[in-house]
């Protein structure tokens, strides 16, 4: 790219947003009109996933473009430290000549500190609260009256709006749709009584699922993974994207006015999937598809056509070295993802033929065992490393629910000899 013809780039993150919950995702009843707007105006990814289905890992993996066992946060816990030393996109976009801003939930550990490579941060303790939160501007952490969702939109939009005399980069990291599920007073009485529908799985009885069969010493998390949420439960989810969207609505119309909405890429996705009571679960952390898939909309109009859908497998490592060719920027050698440009301006089809996903598991959260496993178009195979008696294998093709492992099926033979072989491959060529 020309240093005068790169685009400024947005990056929009939602917090366990499931892959199916927008409007324009096939969702029956979401009002999601910005975000709608952005996929009529630009591309949906319908096959993009995530390689951790956990906050924590997935950040470190949009920011880093490495898989988690590579840069090493490998979990929900405190990583303050490790997480001042991410080489991470923005920062490389910044050397490369980008204003730079973070705006929004970090979490990789409860510092709310500047993290290197950004010219301005916006950012809270944690997991940070809904109601009037504690948020740190630059080094300087301040009590903020207000709704969280309107607060970081407030500083997103004030960063767009302002003179920038180079491209921008803005990293806008939102605590919703994450628990405690509790929309702003405007959006509660939103969807009263929508039906909720759950898919097929939600009746699952295990079979086949030895690691979900096994008992496990029940602790305040496990026990709400056991169902999955109540029906009022993902309304007051869902009803938490509200704010959001007119968030983008707001940063879209800022943009047109600048003059710089066609000049700027925008990418809203999430940092993972969300059970709805698939599989009987709550939560994400397991290896099944609703944890893993994420939604991905991107908008650029020099390259994508309105409306375009792209069936390639993407990942959430795939985001850094995108943003980086983006800049003009050469991608450091240990970044694994690969760039999404040539997808992006038609130039390619596919990424991949196949990925490596994994999850360590957390000490507070004993429903879902490690796990590592490889997916293809057709085929999943999930292994729980020192557990060889707990292995699954999915053909997606004929069961998209994954309801039947086929781990034990002769027919899937040569298919299981052949994922085992892969998955030892990828573990190594992520490290």
């Amino acid at each position: 790219f020309a240093q005068n013809a790169r685009p400024n780039t947005i990056f929009i993150l939602i917090d366990d947003l499931r892959f199916d919950a927008l409007g324009c995702l096939g969702h029956p009843w979401m009002q999601t009109p910005n975000i709608d707007r952005l996929a009529k105006e630009g591309a949906i990814f319908t096959n993009a996933f995530v390689t951790t289905p956990l906050c924590s890992p997935a950040r470190g993996s949009y920011l880093t473009g490495r898989w988690v066992h590579a840069h090493g946060i490998v979990d929900n816990t405190n990583r303050n430290e490790q997480s001042h030393k991410l080489v991470t996109f923005p920062a490389l976009q910044q050397k490369a000549g980008y204003e730079t801003a973070y705006v929004g939930k970090w979490h990789m550990g409860n510092d709310s500190s500047p993290r290197p490579g950004f010219d301005h941060w916006v950012s809270f303790p944690g997991q940070g609260q809904y109601v009037d939160p504690p948020i740190n501007v630059n080094g300087k952490l301040e009590t903020s009256p207000g709704f969280m969702t309107d607060i970081l939109n407030r500083h997103a939009l004030e960063f767009v709006k302002r003179k920038h005399a180079k491209p921008f980069s803005l990293y806008l990291a939102h605590k919703a749709v994450h628990g405690p599920f509790t929309p702003p007073e405007r959006h509660q009485n939103q969807y009263a009584n929508a039906p909720i529908t759950r898919h097929p799985n939600a009746k699952d009885d295990y079979a086949g699922k030895p690691a979900l069969q096994r008992p496990v010493q029940q602790n305040k998390k496990g026990t709400a993974g056991q169902a999955g949420p109540p029906d009022e439960t993902i309304r007051n989810q869902l009803r938490l994207l509200s704010a959001v969207d007119e968030g983008v609505g707001q940063l879209y119309a800022a943009l047109k006015e600048s003059g710089q909405l066609d000049n700027t890429l925008i990418i809203f996705t999430s940092d993972n999937g969300y059970f709805h009571g698939d599989h009987g679960l709550g939560d994400k952390r397991a290896a099944y598809e609703e944890s893993l898939r994420i939604p991905m909309i991107v908008r650029y109009p020099k390259w994508i056509k309105p409306g375009t859908k792209i069936a390639a497998d993407v990942l959430n490592v795939d985001i850094a070295p995108t943003m980086l060719e983006i800049a003009g920027a050469a991608k450091p050698a240990e970044m694994k993802g690969q760039s999404l440009v040539s997808v992006l301006q038609g130039n390619a089809k596919k990424v991949r033929d196949d990925f490596y996903a994994e999850y360590f598991q957390e000490q507070n959260f004993n429903r879902i065992p490690t796990w590592r496993a490889v997916r293809t178009p057709q085929w999943k195979l999930i292994d729980y490393p020192g557990h060889p008696e707990w292995a699954e294998l999915y053909d997606l093709k004929q069961d998209p629910y994954e309801m039947k492992n086929l781990v034990a099926d002769g027919k899937a033979a040569k298919a299981l000899a052949r994922l085992k072989a892969r998955l030892a491959q990828l573990e190594k060529e992520t490290a």
